[in-house]
């Protein structure tokens, strides 16, 4: 049995993680501080220790030095938040064999411990039965830092559909170059996780990404989350405080919903781009930036500028290269590689299998809309596995009330059928073809379940025709 450390000041932390790996064979232990980790050590060998960063008396640098002093082949995971990424990155150099950022996600730490020690054990024979030194770890091994696009991981789901593929395409289009990046789509459609795909198939993967949500600072706080500030730069600055610029040195620097700045911070900003320096707030001094900007908002930045909400020459700085993110609506022929998806991450966080979809909920997942696109997705699968029993089938009572409201709604308005006569005149050659049409559409529609997305693809026009045309013919639903 595999023994771990466990070193965290939340107790929570601590409790979850020791039941979670214990459940899993692996015999484990807790403290919640650096000189508790140092003194267990003393007593007792540890296979694999996971270790957040900021400790209360001491950091995750400097315990990574104590540790290997006492047993240079203890595998060392560091847990970290996303401030914390780029001091994260460097431990991986000096010794560490991967970090984890918070939030947790049982299933990610389960697979990475396993992973660890895999390539230990693997190490270890390729050197005829000898042990590694923890120093050579980094060079041998891969992480989340070096997995390239074509990589079907755990991580994140390659759609299969048109719309997808053209996305992954353009993925990979622009991220070799240095292009800054606009990002758009609506919410919940993935923004993030392009932008991480982006960075993870760019020639900077090895360094830092960073994001930060604008939608979330005041004015006041945005100059320092983004350049940071020296100590006793304004009340409350007890410390200095590094910035998401310097943080993402050599990296990326991705900022969601970019649009909410204010004026003085977009103009703070086009300097910065400009001029690739930036100097913390309260102090003179100008700092030199290496960083890819990739920017993300839910709204189309020119319509901003347009409105006057958005300066026009950032907007240019940042338009370099386009990227859009269909809906999940316009990719509903990939709703089974996300639901799958997302059953394995939920069964893994709930630790229960479960059942299949019914195909009534497979049906309403279909018609619905997904105002809240593939966040919503899942969050209405994780719902839908806490609420059913183990094994047992899913059913429309998982599911949430609109849902449900909405599916019924379509299902009452559906048309009865392809031979309703919309006309009386057979003699008419403009009746006639009307007629024609309305078969059409409504087989058409009957062939793809009425998901009007792919009835407009396999009629060769687009949605806004297709609408058109179902009015024309009073076709309602």
């Amino acid at each position: 049995m595999k023994n771990i450390l466990i070193v965290d000041d939340e107790i929570n932390i601590c409790t979850l993680l020791s039941k979670f790996l214990g459940k899993h064979g692996f015999d484990v232990e807790t403290t919640m501080t650096g000189s508790g980790a140092l003194k267990l050590m003393k007593e007792k060998k540890f296979d694999l220790v996971l270790c957040d960063y900021r400790l209360k008396d001491t950091d995750g640098a400097q315990l990574l030095q104590d540790i290997r002093q006492i047993n240079p082949y203890t595998i060392v995971i560091i847990i970290t938040g996303y401030t914390d990424v780029r001091v994260a990155v460097e431990m991986v150099k000096n010794g560490a064999y991967d970090y984890l950022s918070k939030p947790l996600y049982p299933d990610e730490i389960l697979n990475l411990v396993h992973k660890a020690f895999a390539h230990k054990e693997s190490e270890m024979e390729r050197m005829a039965v000898r042990p590694i030194e923890t120093a050579s770890v980094p060079e041998a091994r891969e992480t989340l830092l070096s997995r390239n696009l074509n990589d079907k991981n755990d991580k994140y789901v390659y759609g299969e559909g048109e719309n997808s593929k053209e996305l992954i395409r353009q993925i990979k289009l622009v991220a070799p170059t240095d292009y800054s990046v606009i990002i758009f789509g609506e919410t919940g459609t993935g923004k993030e996780s392009v932008a991480h795909l982006i960075h993870h198939h760019s020639k900077r993967n090895t360094q830092p990404f960073v994001a930060l949500d604008c939608g979330s600072l005041s004015k006041e706080l945005a100059a320092s989350e983004l350049f940071g500030h020296e100590k006793g730069a304004f009340t409350g600055a007890i410390n200095t405080k590094i910035g998401a610029f310097e943080q993402a040195q050599g990296g990326t620097l991705f900022l969601d919903e970019i649009s909410n700045l204010s004026y003085d911070i977009q103009v703070a900003l086009l300097r910065v781009l400009q001029e690739k320096l930036i100097r913390r707030v309260g102090s003179l001094k100008e700092i030199p930036v290496d960083v890819r900007i990739i920017v993300a908002s839910n709204e189309k930045l020119s319509e901003s500028v347009q409105r006057g909400k958005f300066r026009e020459d950032l907007f240019h700085r940042f338009n370099e290269f386009t990227i859009y993110i269909p809906p999940l609506r316009e990719r509903t022929e990939d709703l089974p590689l996300f639901v799958e998806a997302f059953i394995r991450q939920v069964e893994g966080e709930l630790e229960k299998s479960c059942g299949k979809i019914s195909p009534e909920v497979w049906e309403c997942f279909q018609q619905y809309n997904w105002p809240g696109n593939i966040r919503e997705l899942k969050n209405v699968i994780r719902r839908a596995c806490l609420l059913t029993p183990e094994m047992q089938e899913i059913t429309m009572s998982a599911l949430p009330l609109e849902m449900k409201e909405s599916f019924q709604q379509i299902t009452e308005e559906m048309p009865g059928g392809a031979d309703m006569a919309i006309i009386t005149n057979d003699n008419d050659l403009k009746t006639v073809a009307l007629q024609a049409e309305y078969n059409k559409i409504i087989n058409v529609l009957k062939e793809v379940k009425y998901n009007k997305t792919k009835a407009a693809q396999l009629l060769n026009i687009d949605r806004k025709t297709l609408y058109n045309k179902l009015r024309l013919l009073n076709i309602n639903y």
